[in-house]
């Protein structure tokens, strides 16, 4: 009998919000990884994260981030689709 294990998610510990629609997120494992929202940016309630004003407000809620709307994103989704950093900070804060 083969037993399928699910890999727990890592949570979020901090997000800074970066130049052009980009999040740098650091992880529980301390993990520092880049998530590019800009593909999320014509669907439903993230269309107001294109005022760059607003998309700064984004902030650690439990074990992800979210947004003063209550727009968030799953933890799984954003670390799975974010790209290591190599060195401390990969882009300038917006």
């Amino acid at each position: 009998m083969t037993i399928l294990r699910k890999e727990m998610y890592l949570s979020v510990k901090k997000v800074k919000p970066l130049n052009d629609y980009n999040l740098e997120l650091t992880f529980e494992n301390n993990e520092i990884k880049i998530f590019d929202v800009k593909p999320y940016l014509d669907t439903g309630l993230f269309k107001t994260l294109k005022d760059k004003n607003f998309f700064r407000m984004v902030k650690v809620s439990c074990d992800t981030i979210e947004w003063p709307n209550k727009v968030d994103l799953d933890p799984e989704v954003l670390y799975e689709k974010s790209k290591v950093v190599i060195g401390h900070q990969l882009q300038p804060e917006c």
